[in-house]
């Protein structure tokens, strides 16, 4: 059905057409067996599926990635779409309305987007609000469903004062994610990559494990990398995560590398680029990162997951979760079932 729906919603402006499809699912899943019938069609259970990674039990190992559900406001429709898990955000200590519109490109040659959001989001106490509001109200099918905080820094906050904006996040929505993850790799903030050099990282991570306790329970600690470092820059990011005991990385954000693209009118639009010229390079990158650290922590893959053996390969470089956006928008939701489906079909030839 969405095949069918795609090419006339990519008639219309991405942003505006990604609000009409969400607020509409919204109004879908209120109807009555609404939200059953998404998960008829969507929702694949087996508990083969289920995967246990940094202490928290995956329904099954597609999550949505972050950029989504930026406010947390369609965490159940999501899950009754079939997606193991949802990480909302990216999340910022003040509401802010983000960079001017337009700022979301399509590229259907190319199977990709080009965003520069600017991290526009309600902030951090409407999220939280949120996702408090799903836990107390979640069915019982939607109960165990992790969920991940997705945080950064405001925009008009300067980046020597950037840790008092993530400690903000980290400690308001502490009590309402399972895991959170550290966003200093966007392109879209200016300046905000610059958090990615050892030192002011260092300083980050470090500070957020010293608050990572409350009542005896801890939080796992991702970070969100880009695909655009060096080697010398991944052996840093490996040395850091070691160093500070986070829990793992996910690998990677978009991109600002333009090379090879077919839509030629779009080589000089600014912002990350996500989607199929993705794929190759960010799976690279969870390759190199899993040898050399020698599998010492997990790795959440994402960027150009179009297909089930896009999936497939990211889990052999080394990730043990994936994450879909953009192929998402591209494929539909079809792709959550048919990555899991290729997955138990890999556990059927080890039988």
């Amino acid at each position: 059905m969405y095949q069918l729906l795609k090419p006339l919603l990519f008639q219309f402006d991405p942003e505006n057409v990604h609000y009409f499809v969400t607020r509409n699912l919204k109004r879908f899943n209120r109807l009555p067996g609404g939200g059953k019938l998404s998960r008829a069609f969507w929702d694949l259970r087996d508990n083969r599926l289920e995967k246990e990674v940094f202490g928290l039990s995956f329904k099954n190992p597609v999550g949505l990635a972050a950029g989504f559900d930026k406010n947390a406001e369609v965490i159940g429709e999501m899950a009754d779409l079939g997606f193991g898990f949802i990480e909302v955000g990216t999340v910022t200590p003040l509401p802010q309305p983000g960079n001017i519109k337009p700022r979301m490109f399509r590229l259907p040659a190319d199977q990709a987007l080009i965003n520069r959001m600017g991290f526009n989001n309600k902030g951090m106490d409407v999220v939280a609000e949120n996702i408090a509001a799903y836990r107390k109200n979640a069915k019982e099918w939607q109960k165990g469903l992790i969920i991940g905080g997705n945080i950064g820094k405001n925009k008009v906050t300067p980046n020597d004062e950037a840790v008092n904006d993530y400690i903000k996040c980290f400690d308001r929505l502490f009590d309402v994610v399972d895991y959170f993850v550290v966003n200093v790799s966007s392109p879209n903030t200016p300046g905000l990559r610059a958090l990615q050099e050892k030192e002011p990282l260092m300083y980050i991570l470090n500070t957020l494990q010293q608050r990572n306790s409350k009542n005896g329970t801890s939080r796992p600690i991702l970070l969100k990398i880009a695909p655009d470092l060096t080697h010398e820059q991944l052996d840093d990011i490996v040395e850091i995560v070691l160093e500070t005991k986070i829990a793992g990385l996910i690998a990677t954000n978009t991109t600002i590398v333009r090379e090879g693209l077919r839509s030629a009118k779009y080589t000089e639009e600014t912002g990350g680029l996500s989607g199929k010229p993705l794929t190759r390079a960010s799976t690279e990158v969870i390759h190199y990162i899993s040898e050399k650290s020698k599998g010492a922590f997990p790795i959440i893959g994402v960027g150009g997951i179009h297909s089930p053996e896009d999936a497939i390969d990211k889990l052999n470089a080394g990730a043990v979760l994936v994450q879909l956006y953009t192929g998402f928008i591209y494929e539909g939701p079809g792709l959550i079932s048919r990555i899991n489906k290729k997955i138990l079909s890999a556990f059927a030839k080890q039988d």
